[in-house]
């Protein structure tokens, strides 16, 4: 009766077989009860035994011999189920397959089409648009890493913390501006690179403390030489005014002619050009004899004041000319950039730089201003040199000690932040956070 055993276990397979549910395929009908025919089939030979798992696929088979037999053992027996295509709704599960080691064991595992294309693979790369502020024409000088003489002065401790700024302006017009105290520079221009409007003048300059007295700007676009100046009178200081580029060195100068309207009480220097001959961007000649045509334009226009070109320390080092053309010498030097000065060490390293330049001058006695120094608060460490706020104010402080006689020569660089710069290599990514009273109030 063992030969029954085989038929029985291809009616469970089969059965089990049909039992599982197919989810793979979309469309379910109706459950059918199929009728089930069983058929005993008596052969001579070996017994085979297929033991199949819980979901009908078959793990392995056993054959029996019976007690006086010696049959040929078949290998792959078909049971005898023709029954099995009885189940007519799913044509493609033909029982005849069971028997072979179905790959499909679990069905359910095959999903290929639930991971379906990612929409939008990147919707947020498109804003790439950034605002390229291109409408000022930079006017604001290019950070000096070539400042940097080899000398290591001794620490000079700061006296006390940064000075707390007073906001308060005078409730009486102040009397006529001397120009006779720490001067800045002041840029023009919105975060975005465009033009700050008069109001967003008027209100950078309510916010200043009142212990500065000039003012420097570098340039003529955005109408700054008479927004600036209105400012100026309202605050009862001194405008530094410049011409920035040589090529339209006419159209600039009587930009500034117009600005004065014939009166230049307000006005302390004209600068023509900004470290042009440190970047490479003209010759110590060349510099010099565009100075000399302003210099008569500017005179035949009224202006009896100084005149002078403005480039780094290193350059004018290399150039004094530049100094010994000009009505005195304007030199921009910024501590930061030497590597081997701490903040607190920034007073003590201006007045040997100021030592070290009167010996290559001609006239040893010319006056030397500072027309740039100061201290990023944001950005990467140069040797020794850290940006912080902390070490910001303490540079300054240095500074503003070591000059406290005679702060006319020094113009700090830079009121506010200039968020509409950008950086490269020799900046250490602190081109834009040079504003000792941090961001500007106008935005």
């Amino acid at each position: 009766m063992k030969i029954t055993t085989f038929a029985i276990a291809a009616t469970s397979l089969l059965q089990l077989t049909l039992a599982q549910p197919f989810r793979r395929h979309a469309h379910q009908h109706q459950k059918k009860e199929p009728t089930i025919h069983v058929e005993t089939v008596y052969v001579e030979g070996p017994h085979v035994i297929v033991y199949v798992d819980q979901y009908g696929a078959p793990q392995y088979t056993e054959t029996v011999n019976p007690p006086k037999a010696t049959p040929t053992p078949t290998p792959s027996p078909a049971p005898a189920p023709p029954v099995a295509p009885a189940p007519v709704p799913k044509p493609y599960e033909a029982p005849p397959v069971v028997p072979a080691p179905a790959p499909k064991p679990k069905p359910y595992e095959a999903p290929p089409v639930v991971p379906a294309p990612a929409p939008v693979p990147k919707p947020y790369v498109a804003p790439a648009p950034a605002p390229a502020p291109a409408p000022a024409p930079a006017p604001a000088p290019a950070p000096k890493p070539y400042e940097a003489p080899a000398v290591a002065p001794a620490a000079v401790k700061p006296e006390a913390a940064a000075p707390p700024p007073s906001y308060s302006a005078p409730s009486k017009p102040a009397p006529a501006p001397t120009g006779d105290g720490f001067g800045f520079s002041y840029s023009p221009y919105n975060g975005d690179g465009t033009c700050k409007t008069q109001a967003q003048v008027n209100t950078d300059f309510a916010a200043l403390p009142s212990e500065y007295s000039t003012v420097r700007v570098y340039g003529t676009d955005c109408e700054q030489v008479s927004r600036v100046l209105s400012a100026c009178k309202a605050k009862s200081m001194k405008l530094f005014a410049g011409v920035f580029n040589l090529a339209n060195l006419n159209s600039e100068v009587q930009t500034i002619i117009k600005a004065a309207n014939g009166d230049w009480s307000m006005f302390d220097t004209i600068s023509v050009g900004n470290e042009l001959v440190n970047a490479g961007q003209t010759s110590p000649g060349a510099v010099i004899a565009a100075m000399e045509t302003a210099r008569g334009l500017l005179k035949a226009a009224g202006y009896t004041g100084p005149i002078v070109i403005v480039d780094t320390l290193v350059a004018t080092l290399a150039h004094p000319e530049l100094c010994d053309k000009s009505d005195y010498c304007a030199v921009n030097s910024h501590p930061f950039f030497d590597g081997n000065v701490a903040a607190s060490e920034s007073g003590k390293f201006l007045t040997e730089q100021i030592s070290n330049l009167k010996n290559k001058l001609a006239d040893k006695n010319q006056r030397i201003v500072i027309t740039e120094t100061g201290w990023p608060s944001q950005g990467g460490a140069n040797k020794k040199a850290i940006p912080s706020k902390d070490n910001q104010l303490a540079s300054i402080e240095s500074i503003k000690v070591a000059f406290s006689s005679n702060p006319s020569s020094i113009i700090l660089f830079n009121t506010y932040n200039t968020l509409w710069k950008s950086d490269n290599p020799s900046t250490f990514g602190a081109e834009k956070y040079w504003g000792f009273l941090g961001d500007s109030p106008s935005g």
